[in-house]
């Protein structure tokens, strides 16, 4: 059988969590959350930088350094289950990684992933209005540029562009109360 590696992806409350681990859970395969992997040595990282522990969308050694960190993380422990012949769910919104056309290619050299794996990129997307909403409501300091900075956080998820090759971009609009199980299962099954 076929390994499968979901990239669940889109904005801060968009509901990338929930989604992922739907599908996770109706596929049987791995979740890894970045939140859950990266949060506790983020942080340290970052105090020990002298710089806000929560703050990332603004901070220049996140971005310079941390971030990167994170995410070979994220790709190694996937490439760790795949080689087991495990599927993985990764729940994490690589929006700096979207320009680069060839990021799966070199993640997967990079990280040793089976060449038969199928990638499947989920593009979770909501309405602005759900989102902030979301965001407000689950109370996250690290979210507060994001509310203080609204217009140019929304923008700038909006305009970016996922170019990655070598994968099934698929399309799941998550603007509803609620995760539906039937919505999802076809989003996800369904060939391009």
């Amino acid at each position: 059988m076929t390994t499968k590696l979901f990239f669940v992806i889109g904005p801060a409350g968009s509901g990338k969590s929930t989604t992922s681990a739907l599908i996770a859970q109706r596929i049987g395969a791995a979740y890894i959350d970045k939140d859950s992997v990266a949060t506790a040595f983020t942080e340290a990282l970052l105090e020990a930088a002298g710089t806000d522990k929560n703050e990332r969308d603004n901070n220049e050694y996140y971005q310079r350094v941390v971030m990167d960190l994170e995410y070979a993380t994220l790709l190694r422990i996937a490439g760790d289950n795949l080689r087991l012949g495990i599927s993985v769910v990764l729940d994490a919104p690589f929006v700096r990684y979207f320009p680069c056309a060839d990021y799966l290619e070199r993640a997967a050299i990079d990280h040793d992933w089976p060449p038969d794996a199928e990638k499947i990129v989920v593009h979770v997307t909501a309405d602005g209005n759900r989102v902030r909403t979301r965001i407000s409501h689950r109370g996250y300091e690290r979210d507060a540029w994001k509310l203080d900075h609204w217009d140019e956080f929304w923008t700038r998820t909006q305009t970016a562009e996922c170019r990655w090759r070598g994968a099934r971009h698929v399309f799941f609009d998550n603007s509803a109360e609620g995760v539906s199980c039937d919505a999802l299962d076809r989003a996800i099954t369904t060939p391009d």
